[in-house]
C-alpha cells in the first residue's frame, strides 16, 4: 500500500492545484484543464457514479466528498458505496470513522479540518498520533497566516493542503510557499494557473 500513496502523493506533486467541483458546468470546465485530481463536492446516490465516471475516463483521480453527497450517511455502507459502485478513488471527510474504513478499504483518504482555534491545532496533532493516518489532511480555510500553515506542516506526519477562500494566485503561493503540498479550490481561474 506504501508505493499507492506515493504514488498519489506523487500525482498531486506534479499539479498542486485540486479543481473542486460543486456543480456539472464546473466538472465540464475542470476536465478541459491540466488538474490531475478532482474532488467531487455535489451530487446524489443515482448521479454520483456518472460523475466519477467522467473523471477517471479523462485520466484523473476522482475524490469524492462523502459529507456533501446527498444520500449518502456517515458509516461504513456509504465508503462501500463510494468504493464499489461510484468507483471512486478516494474520499474526503471530516469524520475520523470513515478516514480508518476508507484506508481498510484501500482508497484514498484525505481528513478535512477547519482550523478556527487552538482546539482544532490539537486535534490534528492528535491525529498524528492515532495508528491511521489519513492520506492527506486538508486545513481550512486555506488563506490563513504563513505563520499558521509552517505550525500545521510541522505538526502533521501527513502531508497537508488548503482549501477553502483561495481565490487568488497570491492565496496558493503563499500556501506552497509555506508548507503545503496543494491547494483545492473552486475557484475555477485557479484552474488554469
Amino acid at each position: 500500500m506504501r508505493n499507492v500513496k506515493n504514488a498519489f502523493i506523487e500525482r498531486i506533486e506534479e499539479n498542486p492545484i485540486i479543481a473542486s467541483v460543486k456543480n456539472d458546468e464546473g466538472l465540464k470546465l475542470c476536465l478541459t484543464t491540466d488538474v490531475g485530481v478532482v474532488f467531487i463536492l455535489y451530487g446524489d446516490l443515482c448521479s454520483l457514479p456518472t460523475i466519477v465516471r467522467q473523471v477517471r475516463e479523462s485520466g484523473r483521480l476522482a475524490i469524492v466528498h462523502v459529507d456533501l453527497i446527498a444520500g449518502l450517511s456517515s458509516d461504513e455502507a456509504a465508503i462501500d458505496y463510494i468504493k464499489n459502485v461510484a468507483h471512486a478513488d478516494g474520499i474526503i471527510t471530516t469524520k475520523h470513522n470513515l478516514i480508518v474504513y476508507g484506508k481498510k478499504v484501500c482508497l484514498y483518504t484525505i481528513h478535512r479540518y477547519f482550523v478556527l482555534d487552538s482546539l482544532a491545532l490539537k486535534n490534528i496533532e492528535k491525529q498524528t498520533k492515532t495508528k491511521v493516518h489519513p492520506d492527506l489532511i486538508e486545513v481550512l480555510p486555506g488563506v490563513i497566516v504563513p505563520k499558521l500553515f509552517r505550525k500545521i506542516t510541522s505538526i502533521s506526519e501527513v502531508p497537508v493542503m488548503a482549501g477553502g477562500l483561495i481565490t487568488e494566485k497570491e492565496d496558493v503561493i503563499n500556501a506552497l510557499k509555506n508548507g503545503v503540498i496543494a491547494v483545492s479550490t473552486t475557484n475555477q481561474s485557479i484552474w488554469f494557473m
